[in-house]
């Protein structure tokens, strides 16, 4: 395996400059209009067959190998999050309010630095390379259900993807068969009492306190509703209720947070129990509640075979006890929607490095990461994609 990757390890450099070069210059989803131009100015640089203007601002790039085989897809997704980068390193955002917080620019460094490898040597290739740079991944729906509608997957027979993932070190990549990544959904309640003087509460219904129990009562949802055997999670995340005064009783209340499941069994109970759980919760104080439930990405389900291949050339690309399996995470990616449609592998990238304080959480202000994890990926990726050549070429 090592001598098939000759090459790529000299393209870190480059790598890195691309990534540097992104950092400084983030797009929120949907407003990737630069980030789109720098991608496809470089694909054309490479010699790479190039399309642009048919789903949001994605890229994508065909690469024609050599003698007849699969079409291998990769993905990269390129939009940034609107969070101030607090970072002091020379290549700081440069947009206020707008950063790389979760390692998207590498991503997009990493298939760049796959695109240039790929055309260069084309002609051993025993298939093709669709080469997807993704828009808006941060939103739902986002841009993997735009690029799939638009019809630009057909005819790829796989697809592969990569994470630069901070919580594990570098050097080390991970994934599992079957879920990996939760499917993240959205909920607001809006409870609706009867404000008053907080020295006379018998006059009013308190909003604040209906939707403290309520926020208590959602607890039970997982751990008296789910079946212990199947990971869930239901977190309220923000509590509003009041006008700040301190002696007035709250009318209105709202409570946002998120859920997080596997499979859509799961997914259906934990709406039905959330819904009978806010309505009977104000009920019970006198107040009328409302949820807004919205279903996010499905959950990404990785292909077993196609996992399996990780662990038997990952190893090799990376050096002995380098690549194992992982738990999965309640994390989401749209990912999960190339996953419903091809078979394919999500695969999880070390890039944290506690020594040089790569430690910070993605969409934390402070996140970085050890940027070599991007050559481990571009190797991982690319050991993929052959073996899979291998496997079906057309001999």
């Amino acid at each position: 395996m090592k001598h098939r990757l000759d090459g790529l390890n000299a393209l870190l450099a480059e790598m890195i400059r691309w990534r540097r070069y992104l950092h400084e210059r983030p797009e929120l989803s949907f407003q990737e209009e630069a980030t789109s131009r720098y991608i496809a100015g470089l694909l054309r640089e490479f010699g790479i067959e190039t399309r642009t203007g048919f789903a949001g601002h994605a890229v994508i790039g065909f690469i024609a190998g050599g003698s007849p085989g699969p079409t291998v897809a990769l993905r990269a997704d390129i939009d940034a999050l609107p969070i101030q980068d607090g970072k002091t390193c020379p290549y700081a955002s440069k947009v206020p309010g707008v950063m790389h917080a979760c390692g998207h620019d590498g991503h997009t460094a990493t298939l760049l630095g796959l695109a240039r490898w790929f055309a260069a040597n084309r002609e051993r290739l025993a298939g093709n390379v669709l080469l997807v740079f993704q828009h808006a991944e941060e939103l739902c729906p986002g841009g993997a259900a735009e690029i799939i509608a638009s019809g630009a997957l057909d005819g790829a027979d796989v697809i592969y993807g990569a994470h630069l993932w901070t919580p594990f070190p570098v050097g080390r990549a991970y994934t599992c068969p079957g879920p990996l990544m939760a499917a993240p959904d959205e909920f607001t309640v809006t409870i609706r009492g009867k404000g008053g003087h907080g020295g006379m509460p018998h006059a009013a219904v308190d909003a604040a306190l209906i939707g403290a129990q309520t926020a208590v009562n959602l607890q039970t949802v997982v751990s008296r509703s789910v079946d212990p055997s199947s990971p869930a999670v239901v977190s309220v995340c923000s509590i509003q209720a009041g006008s700040g005064a301190y002696n007035v009783i709250a009318e209105t209340c709202e409570l946002i947070g998120t859920v997080r499941t596997f499979d859509t069994k799961t997914r259906a109970l934990i709406r039905k129990r959330m819904d009978e759980i806010v309505r009977h919760t104000a009920a019970a104080g006198g107040a009328k509640a409302e949820l807004k439930y919205r279903e996010g990405y499905p959950a990404l389900v990785n292909d077993e075979q196609e996992a399996e291949r990780f662990f038997r050339v990952a190893g090799r690309a990376l050096g002995p006890g380098r690549a194992a399996r992982c738990a999965p995470i309640m994390a989401g990616e749209d990912f999960a929607y190339y996953l419903e449609r091809i078979p394919g592998c999500f695969v999880l990238v070390g890039a944290g490095n506690r020594r040089k304080g790569f430690v910070y959480p993605h969409h934390h202000p402070l996140f970085d990461f050890d940027e070599n994890a991007m050559l481990c990926a571009a190797r991982v990726l690319a050991a993929m994609v052959l073996d899979y050549m291998d496997e079906h070429a057309k001999r």
